[in-house]
């Protein structure tokens, strides 16, 4: 199968690993085979933050919720390490609040964001409720759809007629 790489001239990735992603994309039907390709990029680039996000679509769109989540921690921890930080919620909020325009910062917020979505979806609702309304608390625009996560997840249950 003939690859060309040069069609995605704004990853910031090599070549090998362009190709790797586009062969995930071409065998989507097939998920073992198009599995192995993301997690060969993933295997050689570590923790390279455009195979991160890739490989947390991609997870996420096969219902693999467990390897997205662990992929979207790993692309959380990255920025965390990169941009200084801090673990404490009260100490990073104002940052984030301050800092939020930055690209670094949205993909954080993403991330975050994410990381609550994959939550619910593996049940852990009280965990994805908290991120939910962390990210809303900042991003008063909504735009990274906490807000409508948390509307979904605090929801009354419908009664019936």
């Amino acid at each position: 199968m003939q690859v060309d790489a040069n069609r995605f001239s704004w990853f910031q990735v090599p070549d090998d690993i362009k190709e790797l992603l586009i062969l995930a994309a071409q065998t989507w039907e097939n998920t073992s085979e198009s599995e192995k390709y993301i997690q060969q990029a993933l295997a050689k680039t570590g923790d390279n933050t455009d195979v991160l996000v890739a490989a947390y679509r991609f997870f996420y769109y096969k219902n693999n919720y467990i390897l997205a989540l662990q992929t979207t921690i790993k692309l959380i921890d990255k920025i965390k390490l990169a941009e200084n930080l801090p673990d404490d919620w009260l100490t990073l909020k104002p940052l984030l609040i301050k800092r939020r325009e930055e690209a670094q910062i949205r993909l954080y917020l993403n991330a975050y964001a994410a990381s609550g979505l994959v939550l619910a979806k593996l049940g852990k609702i009280d965990q994805a409720k908290e991120i939910s309304s962390r990210v809303k608390e900042i991003d008063a625009k909504n735009d990274f759809g906490a807000g409508i996560l948390l509307d979904i997840l605090t929801r009354p249950p419908e009664e019936d007629d």
